[in-house]
């Protein structure tokens, strides 16, 4: 079974508990059609999520692709199955698509600024526990990258790691690590930013610096190391950071600030 499926089992069985009391109660065992409706213009995400769930449960499914824009009214989606069935799915399959149209939505936003100038966008790992998979796709659906989904991903240095060790010797110990994994170290003054360049890390994350304190390392770094810039981006000043054309920009705003999208489902043919 495709594990993304075993997850979305695992929520909608979250939410159904033992049984639909209501459905089952009420609604007899009938085909019927619906359609899913985005009441907010969006950036459509969570559609690959439909279609696994409904092919499992024996739904016709036919969507707009995931990455579409969606206008305020559309249809996104029309199914046809078990009216009990679709009823049972309704939560589960707007709850995902809402969400991760909502961050899709919001890092097209920033990925429009940041294009401007050449520089990439990326997510943070500040994600929902359990949910990440399907956050980090919203963000690559939305057109930035996910960056590391997990810690065995790529070698981070921050703050933290660094009281119990030097700069040079944690990068000396991460270089040993496996040729596989990109080192990179989180600094929060120009002036270690220049030291983990030169003691070998690969990349080196400029953490809460203003624009100016930015552009005044940056020359100096962009050719020996990629240089990310990260902490505190949001649509309101990202564009300051995007001019000076660092390699990366990350931010976390689209997973902890970034609205839903308002969508529902409605019967359209019992």
């Amino acid at each position: 079974m495709h594990p993304v499926l075993l997850e979305l089992l695992r929520f909608l069985r979250e939410d159904t508990g033992f049984w639909d009391v209501t459905t089952e109660s009420v609604v007899p065992e009938t085909e019927a059609e619906a359609e899913i409706v985005a009441k907010q213009e969006c950036v459509l995400a969570g559609v690959r999520e439909l279609e696994l769930l409904c092919s499992h449960f024996g739904v016709e499914c036919s969507a707009t692709g995931d990455g579409a824009h969606a206008h305020e009214g559309s249809t996104v989606a029309e199914l046809r199955g078990s009216a009990r069935t679709l009823l049972l799915l309704e939560r589960t399959v707007l709850n995902m698509m809402m969400r991760m149209s909502g961050i899709a939505t919001a890092t097209r936003r920033l990925v429009e600024v940041a294009g401007r100038y050449g520089v990439r966008l990326a997510g943070t790992r500040k994600t929902t526990p359990g949910f990440r998979y399907f956050e980090k796709r919203a963000i690559a659906i939305g057109g930035g990258d996910p960056h590391r989904f997990r810690l065995d991903d790529a070698v981070l240095i921050k703050h933290n790691h660094l009281r119990f060790s030097s700069l040079e010797e944690a990068v000396r110990r991460a270089k040993r690590v496996s040729f596989t994994k990109l080192v990179e170290v989180e600094v929060s003054s120009p002036e270690q930013a220049l030291l983990a360049a030169e003691a070998g890390a690969d990349a080196v994350m400029l953490d809460n610096f203003t624009p100016e304190q930015v552009e005044q390392v940056l020359e100096q770094l962009r050719s020996r190391v990629l240089v990310e810039v990260s902490g505190g981006i949001t649509p309101e000043n990202i564009e300051s950071y995007a001019r000076l054309k660092p390699h990366v920009i990350s931010t976390s705003w689209m997973c902890t600030s970034a609205p839903w999208v308002d969508m529902s489902m409605r019967v359209v043919k019992p």
